[in-house]
């Protein structure tokens, strides 16, 4: 890339936003904030799928998709070497999804 004063403030911004999660207590909080947003997502795609009813099949197959995708990034062995923030707060997220998806049919269930 070429090095524009666009480009130098989005490297500062990045810079210092690495920087300032490197704090245990600030990476703690976003990753229970990733978490609680997967929860949210799945409550919200659970209700909105399940009240159309059109598209039941083709989304739950985007989501088993979506999550294996995620699993296969966040269990490479090219992940075990360095953790990213980035795909550990995906992995939260998948695993609040997944969560409230187990919620929501235990709710049908009973």
């Amino acid at each position: 890339m070429q090095n524009t004063r666009l480009n130098n403030l989005l490297d500062a911004i990045a810079t210092r936003l690495g920087q300032w999660f490197l704090n245990p207590w600030r990476r703690l909080s976003l990753l229970i904030i990733s978490f609680l947003f997967g929860f949210f997502l799945g409550n919200a795609v659970s209700t909105t799928a399940g009240q159309q009813g059109v598209l039941d099949i083709a989304i739950a197959g985007f989501l088993v998709v979506l999550t294996e995708i995620t699993s296969r990034i966040f269990y490479s062995r090219s992940f075990l070497d360095r953790r990213s923030l980035l795909v550990d707060s995906l992995n939260l997220l998948k695993i609040g999804f997944t969560y409230s998806l187990f919620l929501e049919a235990f709710k049908l269930g009973s």
